[in-house]
């Protein structure tokens, strides 16, 4: 994921965001795109599932 960037760039990052949030809204912003990244994955495995569904309905007709 961070592949590319070093320690230092990681550090200036996480401190930019410090100021921007102020570390009492930070747990909350981990928290909104925790949630989102649930959604999505639910979302993402219920389209699977349908696809799946689908090919087994086409193969017995």
């Amino acid at each position: 994921m961070f592949g590319n960037l070093g320690a230092m760039e990681i550090i200036l990052i996480v401190l930019v965001i410090l100021i921007l949030f102020g570390a009492k809204k930070i747990p909350e912003l981990a928290q909104g795109v925790g949630k989102g990244m649930r959604e999505f994955k639910k979302a993402l495995n219920d389209v699977q599932e349908e696809v799946k569904n689908a090919d087994k309905i086409d193969d017995k007709k």
